[in-house]
């Protein structure tokens, strides 16, 4: 069987490579010749475990390649799958420029039926407008060709995609038709043969699943970060908090640690284009608009607790940052908390040395060299008035307390992301913060709200 995806970011280049993997033979288009340059020779664009050898064994194997030509890739594709940007328009609502634009592409050069399919997060009847669209051009053309529409939404953890995709919780698909039907359960046969699910339904409610899945995630971590705000305030303790509703099967123990908000390519923009899709159909969804409220607002809880403990004024003080990215295992830092915190600190007069195993160069892409950047995470700490914790990686987790006192000016942790112990912290004698639990080492203080 063979396919094309249109589109070489996260969700295109991943998924190509995984259906590869399968045995599909796959092309992988894009209109960035600088990328498609450096992916025919091995060079990937972005951060992902394991990511590089698959394109590497699969590109070997002449099951995976790399194109800027769209019409020469379809002449013997079975299926076009689109997946390129979908990012917010100025009111929120998904632009699907690119989506539509590759749409009319498709119409303009087809010869052959074929399904064609939206890989990326759409909006709500979006595969109608995709469907005119191809019409639109065949009909300019006038040529009786027939194809189908399908949407199959990508479900994608960055830092666990490849693991997502090949052994995926669920595969949704949704279908118009029994031809399209049929091969769309032809190109996920390996996953059906493994007893994955894959689930069919009709194309609105496969395109909702994506937003509602997305969005009920996002909710899970916005209100247990409001949850941990009212423990500080109560005396509770959120972490004893989050074991005793984890425990119930109904609730479940995943996306209820808190932290410093959600941030990333998905959840951010998802819950946005799903709150305007509610207001344009008259039924405004009043939970996700404070999901996306509590969210905002939580990015700036560390900071917060800064200025309290510093009395309002950190102007030369020095700020050791521990991660970058959004969230570990991946170089994005699309709406990252750590990018808030930064801004902030620096309009306050602050020094910032940062350091992340991987995101180091594309925060240096964004905010330049208004922070400086360590070798290791050691060398962030030197002389620094405090160490902030604002990305949960592993090497963080476990690091020589008697070396960070002896590079710290003073021993004082703000952690984002609770990782440490508090008993461990009394017993290092730290000044330590985190969320939703005591501070340590610091008598009746008052913090900022």
């Amino acid at each position: 069987m063979n396919i094309t995806i249109v589109g070489t970011g996260y969700v295109g280049l991943v998924s190509g490579t995984c259906f590869a993997e399968t045995g599909i033979t796959v092309t992988c288009v894009d209109v960035d010749q600088k990328k498609i340059d450096n992916l025919n020779k091995g060079i990937i664009p972005i951060y992902e475990p394991g990511l590089t050898p698959m394109v590497t064994r699969n590109m070997e194997k002449g099951r995976l390649s790399f194109s800027t030509s769209l019409k020469d890739s379809i002449t013997e594709a079975d299926a076009v799958f689109i997946a390129v940007g979908t990012p917010p328009d100025e009111d929120g609502s998904a632009d699907l420029q690119y989506v539509l634009g590759v749409a009319r592409e498709i119409g303009k050069h087809a010869q052959h039926y074929m399904v064609v399919v939206t890989k990326s997060t759409v909006p709500i009847g979006t595969a109608k407008k995709v469907k005119a669209a191809v019409q639109d051009e065949l009909d300019k053309r006038n040529s009786d060709l027939t194809f189908d529409v399908a949407s199959n939404p990508e479900f994608l953890k960055e830092g666990a995609a490849i693991d997502d995709f090949l052994k995926p919780d669920r595969v949704v698909i949704g279908t118009e038709s029994e031809k399209a039907q049929k091969a769309m359960k032809r190109l996920y046969k390996p996953f059906l043969m493994n007893n994955h699910p894959v689930i069919f339904m009709d194309i609105p409610s496969a395109e909702m699943t994506k937003y509602a899945a997305n969005s009920m995630l996002a909710t899970k971590i916005s209100f247990m970060n409001d949850i941990a705000n009212l423990c500080e305030i109560v005396g509770a303790d959120v972490n004893n908090v989050r074991k005793g509703i984890g425990s119930d099967s109904r609730i479940g123990n995943k996306f209820i640690y808190p932290g410093t908000g959600y941030g990333g390519s998905c959840f951010p923009k998802d819950v946005q284009a799903l709150v305007k899709t509610s207001e344009q159909m008259g039924h405004p969804l009043e939970i996700l608009k404070s999901v996306e409220l509590v969210n905002n607002r939580q990015k700036s809880v560390l900071y917060k607790k800064i200025m309290s403990h510093f009395n309002g004024d950190i102007k030369g003080k020095r700020f050791g940052i521990w991660g970058l990215s959004f969230k570990p295992n991946t170089d994005d830092m699309r709406e990252a908390p750590a990018l808030v915190v930064i801004d902030k600190l620096l309009k306050e007069g602050a020094e910032i040395v940062a350091y992340d195993p991987v995101a180091m160069e594309e925060c240096e892409r964004r905010i330049g060299d208004s922070v400086q950047y360590a070798k290791d995470q050691y060398e962030a700490l030197i002389d620094a008035d405090a160490l902030i914790v604002i990305t949960e990686w592993n090497e963080f987790k476990v690091p020589n307390f008697r070396v960070m006192e002896k590079l710290l000016k003073n021993k004082i942790i703000f952690d984002g992301r609770n990782i440490y112990d508090i008993e461990e912290m009394k017993d290092n004698e730290y000044t330590y913060y985190s969320i939703g639990r005591e501070v340590i080492g610091v008598e009746d203080k008052v913090l900022a709200k």
